[in-house]
């Protein structure tokens, strides 16, 4: 049996980070950090379930959480874990427009969003089969 998405947002704004489900209203999380944001979305969520008789479907079964960011979130989150020039190595996108996209100052393109999307999930599934040698 397959299990129900849960699609979750991430964005940040000038207070931190904000979290909502999107497949129904009424779950919102928020912190500094994306963790805190993701922990009081999840508190909320726990509550939400423990204290509502009708259940929205995808909360009735089994369920798995899928978190959406959006680009300048993301890019701003992992900024330590993905330096720009790793990410120009990896989408082909110059250092100084990824700046812009980091800071807010710029939204990419649809195109370029999935070009990124596509260059993370690329190296996500080289890594899902790498196991290091004893």
């Amino acid at each position: 049996m397959d299990k129900k998405k849960l699609i979750v947002t991430i964005a940040r704004d000038c207070n931190g980070y904000g979290a909502w489900v999107e497949n129904f209203a009424g779950v919102y999380g928020e912190g500094d950090t994306v963790h805190e944001a993701k922990e009081n979305l999840l508190d909320g969520l726990s509550f939400f379930i423990k204290h509502n008789q009708n259940l929205p479907e995808v909360l009735q079964e089994e369920h798995e959480i899928e978190y959406h960011f959006d680009t300048s979130s993301f890019l701003q989150y992992y900024s330590n874990i993905f330096t720009k020039s790793a990410l120009e190595r990896m989408t082909g996108i110059n250092q100084k427009q990824l700046g812009h996209y980091v800071s807010g100052y710029r939204n990419p393109s649809k195109k370029t969003v999935e070009k990124i999307d596509g260059a993370l999930h690329r190296l996500s599934d080289e890594l899902s089969q790498v196991r290091l040698a004893i």
